[in-house]
Parts: C-alpha cells; structure tokens; sequence
C-alpha cells in the first residue's frame, strides 16, 4: 500500500495517474495546502520543503516504509518499482526520461509562475505575464513538434513523461484562452487520448474527490496566502 499526501494541483494529478496507470494500490490523504496543513511538523518530516505530492509505500525497498518527495523522482521511483512505462533499453529509458524533464524544469515552472501573476499578483504585473506567457508558449511549441514526430512525449510508446505532462498540458485552453488550442493540434490531440485512457479517468474522479475535501485558492485565508506565496511579513529581503 502507498499513501499518497497530496491536493488538486497538477504535480499532484501525475502522481494519481502514475498510481492508476501501474495497478498499485493506495491510499489518497488530503493535505489541505490552503488551509496551511504542509507547514506543520508531520508533514515536514515528510517533506522539509513543505510541498506535495509526497508518497509514502509501505513496501518499499528492503520491505520497509520508505518515503518519496518531488514528484519527477516519485514518478521514475514507481516506474522501477514496477517495471512499467519506462524503456529498458538505455536510449528509449533517457527518451522518456528527458522529455519528462522539459516538464519538469520547461512547462511547469512556466505555467506556475503565469498562473501566479495571473492570479495572485497585484495588477501592473505586465511584464511578468508577458514573460512567462511567452515562455510557456515556447515549451508548448516545443512538445507541439514532437508530437507531430511522434505517438508519445518519450516516442513510440506510452510513458512516464507523458503522466507528467498531461496534467499541465490538458489546461492550455483554460489558462491561455481557447483559441490558443488551436495553436496546438498535435497537443491538443494527445491531450484527447490520454484523457480517454480508463486510468486517466479514474485518476482525475479522485483528483475531484480530494478537491471537495481540501481548501481552493480563492477561499484560503489573505495571510496563509502571503505564507505560502513568501510575500508580505514572509517576504524575505
């Protein structure tokens, strides 16, 4: 059994799906992150950065509970333990394994920081929704080519970089206006498949599931926002 600590957020959505997709059995407990839960010391010890997803499996190497954060390292970490939707041959394993990073270090980040000047910045944030508009749209460029080379992100077979892509890629139309998934078809195609995929779907129920039971954005308190965004008091000069 696996306990997955985590919310709504896409880098959470991955681990959901990763978990689905590889038949392992697990237990979802909601980390209510807008309502401050990651700051308090059982969940630090989990994970000293106060973040999720974290997972816990009590069957992990040797037998023993053993417990992984950051959620690139969850996803190859569950991928060796059960041999699945990672290549074994070296050049198909780095396939996958470099192009998960592109989400990982490209479009994550990206999306985040727009979707905090988006959302949470103060108005005359201009240039940083600019900057990190463009930046996003670069790295989409960048998956739009691939996929018109290939069926996958790691190439012709399904993998752990398309489970950590998804999450992000599915909100194009949401976050950049739905004209903007036109720009996209190839994106926007894979985005179809995966989310027809049986696995997906159950991930993204329990995905709705945790949601009801955690606080959203737009409700959590002004000061626990400024603690987690490390703005106002917890700005550190």
């Amino acid at each position: 059994m696996i306990d997955l600590y985590g919310m709504g957020s896409p880098n959470v959505v991955k681990i959901y799906v990763a978990l689905e997709e590889m038949g392992l059995p697990y237990k979802a407990i909601p980390v209510d992150v807008f309502g401050g839960a990651q700051f308090k010391a059982e969940f630090t010890r989990l994970n000293p950065s106060a973040k999720v997803p974290v997972i816990v499996d009590h069957e992990g190497p040797g037998g023993k509970d053993y417990t992984v954060f950051e959620s690139g390292a969850i996803l190859l970490y569950l991928a060796e333990k059960t041999g699945q939707f990672l290549p074994k041959d070296p050049a198909g394993r780095y396939d996958a394994i470099q192009w998960m990073m592109v989400q990982m270090t490209g479009l994550g980040p990206m999306i985040g920081q727009f979707v905090h000047f988006m959302r949470f910045a103060p108005k005359g944030n201009d240039y940083s929704l600019d900057r990190y508009r463009t930046q996003t749209r670069r790295v989409l460029d960048v998956l739009e080519a691939r996929l018109a080379a290939r069926p996958f992100l790691g190439g012709a077979a399904y993998s752990i970089a398309d489970m950590a892509t998804f999450p992000w890629a599915r909100n194009v139309g949401p976050l950049l206006g739905k004209a903007a998934e036109s720009d996209y078809p190839k994106l926007m195609a894979w985005v179809a498949t995966l989310a027809a995929r049986p696995a997906i779907v159950q991930a993204l129920a329990a995905v709705d599931d945790v949601r009801a039971r955690t606080t959203q954005f737009d409700k959590a308190a002004p000061e626990l926002l400024d603690k987690v965004f490390g703005r106002g008091a917890f700005a550190q000069a």
